[in-house]
């Protein structure tokens, strides 16, 4: 059942450690209905899983909490509603750690829905035991390849459970591994009663999601096409998705902020991280982006229209992590004259060190920051380069090598060529590598929990 006619979704964070200060400007600076955060990447799963594997209380976004300081008692008396995936691998620790910055503060009867079941890393075995492999998509192998290496496994839910805990009652709700588009659609099903087979509103709902999700990206943040036209970036306006029962949306931002919305902004944003635009593949629908229409309908105001959308799969996206060996990154920066003869050298000294050793790596490379980070054999040649900065990178699964790597960088201060100034980074460590293992899973063998509690 429709309730409004119209909504304003606004996107509050586009990836853990985004603008700090952008979800208090979104729910202060202008009219908002909900508010939206992204937390989540594939590598942030097992990082949370292994904090939740260290301390039960642990496994979510804590900067979520930061954030829910300084907007609780706004949205708590403004009714804006808010939605994140901010819960991470434990979405229930997160909901009792806002219900205790909600006591502090004195909000009462806050509502919080929890959506999980997402978290499958405990259920593999099981799985695989059944006959139902998790192939990974790009390479063709078996999960089993990698099985006592993993680090998290997670089910990317959509946005009907989400819009099931609005119905419920939430005013805020936590997921686990949901995806980006999921957060913004869910308030669109859950006010204009969309239903499951109504596939060019659902997939309008994730194109307006797809603008959103990365914040300010799509409001003049890394604009390329003429950056220096953009305004007051310092105070940049985060997206705002007016969005409309006949799937129409509009994007926006508050006025009297920084940044710009406009169709060319909105098309590079629609660009990131898309395969084949005519399937775009989530949860809900496949969402044919060639067929999105854009009009600049006034200043910082773009309409976004025409979305046709078809039926979805009948599989979810598993995100797995795993540990993948070892890496280490060591910088030396060396001073005119000859700064990037003189970081060549170094470069080849270390790498005849390290073999007459008999240290091996998977990868060994090197970047030359001030000529050839960027652009690599396409850097123009420079007659003369005031400084470079020789920043080496391996990896392998021997960690003794990596170890090795890291003494046999910095000695090269007073072994190898000249002027060597002050801005290293001392003797780099090992770190684990994390690596990335998509797959799919038939949706018959995972299902979305919900739990709705109060304060």
């Amino acid at each position: 059942m429709k309730k409004r006619d119209s909504i304003r979704i606004a996107s509050g964070q586009g990836y853990w450690g985004d603008l700090p200060q952008a979800p208090y400007w979104q729910v202060s600076k202008g009219p908002t209905d909900y508010l939206v955060m992204d937390y989540l990447a594939e590598v942030t799963m097992s990082i949370l899983q292994k904090q939740k594997s260290r301390d039960p209380r642990l496994g979510y976004a804590k900067d979520l909490l930061q954030v829910m300081e300084q907007i609780l008692p706004i949205v708590s008396a403004n009714g804006i509603k808010v939605i994140t995936n901010g819960g991470g691998v434990n979405p229930q620790a997160c909901r009792d750690a806002i219900f205790d910055i909600a006591k502090r503060l004195g909000v009462k009867g806050l509502k919080i829905g929890v959506v999980y079941g997402d978290d499958i890393y405990g259920r593999i075995d099981q799985l695989l035991g059944s006959g139902n492999d998790l192939i990974n998509m790009d390479t063709g192998e078996s999960v089993r390849k990698v099985r006592d290496r993993l680090l998290s496994a997670n089910v990317y839910f959509g946005a009907f459970p989400i819009a099931k805990a609005l119905e419920q009652g939430a005013q805020i709700v936590l997921t686990g591994r949901a995806t980006d588009t999921g957060l913004t659609l869910a308030p669109m099903i859950h006010e204009f009663g969309w239903g499951k087979d109504e596939f060019d509103n659902l997939a309008a709902g994730i194109v307006a999601g797809h603008i959103l999700e990365c914040g300010g990206q799509s409001s003049g943040g890394n604009y390329l096409k003429d950056w220096r036209s953009v305004p007051d970036l310092a105070n940049i306006g985060f997206p705002i998705a007016e969005a409309h029962a006949d799937g129409t949306v509009y994007i926006t931002k508050h006025d009297g902020t920084g940044g710009l919305v406009s169709v060319d902004t909105i098309k590079e944003q629609l660009l990131y991280e898309i395969g084949n635009p005519r399937e775009y593949i989530t949860p809900e629908v496949v969402a044919d982006f060639t067929s999105i229409q854009l009009e600049q309908a006034g200043e910082n105001r773009v309409k976004v229209f025409g979305v046709k959308g078809r039926a979805p799969t009948d599989f979810f996206k598993v995100s797995m992590a795993y540990s993948d060996g070892y890496y280490a990154i060591g910088t030396l920066t060396y001073g005119w004259p000859d700064a990037l003869e003189k970081a060549q050298a170094a470069d080849r000294i270390m790498r005849q060190r390290l073999q007459d050793l008999g240290h091996k790596f998977d990868e060994f490379h090197t970047e030359f920051l001030g000529y050839n980070s960027c652009h690599g054999p396409l850097s123009p040649q420079p007659a003369e380069i005031n400084e470079v900065v020789l920043r080496v990178a391996v990896r392998g699964h021997d960690k003794e090598s990596i170890e090795a790597f890291g003494r046999q960088l910095v000695p090269l201060v007073l072994t190898g060529p000249p002027t060597v100034t002050g801005f290293g980074g001392g003797r780099p460590k090992p770190q684990e590598v994390v690596a990335y293992w998509p797959a799919l899973l038939p949706k018959s063998l995972v299902k979305p929990e919900i739990e709705v509690a109060e304060l």
